[in-house]
């Protein structure tokens, strides 16, 4: 059945003046890495409810990550949370990710659950709390090298609830010299991605609150830090495709964390929301990838697309699994989009012209496409329903209830 839709659809972009087979490398090329705190059990500020059959460890989190890039075959890299994911052989946690056909990824440090981190950790007060955190962070860098990581990805989850209770300004300085530590440490190879939130649990300021802070700091910093944008750390309304354009003009996009929200930092299933929106931040790639500046086609080539997640409430692996499925159908979408369309309807100043041609990509069935890339690559058309009548499911009962919590 899909066979004959695909002719179709083929047939279809092929008369818009589509290259197909370039389209579908480019699917084929995409690499979303998945979050091992996102087969862990994990919940509200109120609850974390426990499942039965999460994993115990991070070598059982990376056993489930390679079910979905089995599955998928677009998720070759695991990050992991230290010291969620603390173990002590990291070369044997990276063979162990290597013989089931995926690698350790970015590594994130932790620096909000200690009880000394109430009240900050590189932005505390107390200089011995900052140097702790500091160190936490360095170790990271340690542990990147140690799994062939080349992403450090930092967030802080310092600020303060009440006016007065802390110095503004004060903090500010003590992260730009905790970050120009940790930057000192990256070897060449190595970049720091800095990621921002602009509330929670910080209620009346957060010191790295928006993406113009993080913009700030990693140009103080060096050409080795950039920003890393996620899809739920934003006020209400706020254009995200607009500031990915913009830290891509700027060279200074560095990754993403994936997820969807309706009101705040919600961690849901990528794409469940609004996924119109996701559509539009490929197309701001997409077109940067065509820029006639090589560093801004460059940092287009360079994003680390992940995913993070809080599965409170649904199973982990096939809220996984639908994440990805997402993912790569709104890359698909973009792809579609007629830029030389775009841009003619852009000259002449045509705004429903330069709309449509924007948004008639949105409108294309490319399931055909997908389940036929998934064919060539010898994966099942319908991963979700594999992974379903797999004994996979049954297999992971045997763990019982006692997986990481956060």
């Amino acid at each position: 059945m899909h066979e004959r839709a695909y002719q179709l659809f083929e047939a279809q972009q092929t008369e818009r003046g589509i290259d197909v087979q370039q389209v579908k490398e480019k699917i084929k090329a995409l690499a979303i890495e998945t979050p091992s705190w996102g087969y862990g059990d994990s919940g509200t500020r109120f609850k974390v409810f426990k499942k039965v059959g999460v994993p115990r460890d991070p070598f059982e989190k990376i056993s489930d990550a390679a079910v979905v890039h089995r599955l998928t075959g677009a998720c070759p890299s695991v990050a992991i949370h230290i010291p969620w994911d603390k173990v002590d052989d990291y070369d044997k946690l990276s063979k162990h990710a290597k013989e089931l056909g995926v690698r350790i990824g970015g590594v994130n440090p932790n620096v909000f659950q200690e009880e000394e981190y109430m009240l900050g950790s590189i932005t505390n007060a107390d200089p011995v709390i900052r140097r702790k955190a500091t160190n936490h962070l360095l170790e990271c860098v340690d542990i990147a090298k140690a799994v062939n990581s080349d992403i450090v990805s930092l967030w802080i989850a310092d600020g303060t609830n009440y006016p007065g209770q802390g110095d503004i300004r004060k903090r500010k300085h003590w992260l730009h010299e905790s970050f120009a530590e940790v930057y000192q440490a990256l070897p060449d190879d190595m970049r720091m991605l800095i990621e921002y939130k602009f509330f929670e649990p910080g209620f009346y300021h957060t010191d790295l609150a928006d993406w113009g802070m993080a913009y700030n700091v990693a140009n103080q910093l060096g050409p080795k830090a950039q920003v890393l944008v996620d899809t739920g750390h934003h006020p209400q309304g706020t254009n995200v495709e607009h500031i990915v354009a913009y830290l891509l003009d700027e060279q200074k996009l560095g990754g993403f964390h994936f997820n969807s929200r309706k009101y705040a930092d919600d961690d849901l299933i990528v794409g469940t929301s609004n996924p119109y929106e996701l559509f539009l931040i490929f197309y701001q790639i997409i077109d940067a990838l065509q820029d006639a500046d090589a560093g801004v086609r460059q940092t287009a080539e360079n994003i680390a697309y992940m995913i993070d997640q809080s599965h409170a409430i649904e199973p982990k692996i096939p809220a996984m699994i639908r994440s990805i499925l997402n993912v790569q159908t709104q890359y698909a979408k973009a792809l579609l989009i007629d830029l030389n369309k775009v841009r003619k309807a852009q000259e002449a100043q045509d705004v429903l012209a330069a709309e449509q041609a924007v948004r008639e990509a949105f409108e294309f069935d490319v399931n055909p496409l997908l389940q036929t890339i998934r064919e060539e690559m010898g994966l099942p058309l319908n991963p979700m329903q594999a992974y379903l009548d797999s004994s996979y499911p049954e297999q992971i009962l045997e763990r019982g209830i006692g997986g990481a919590s956060w």
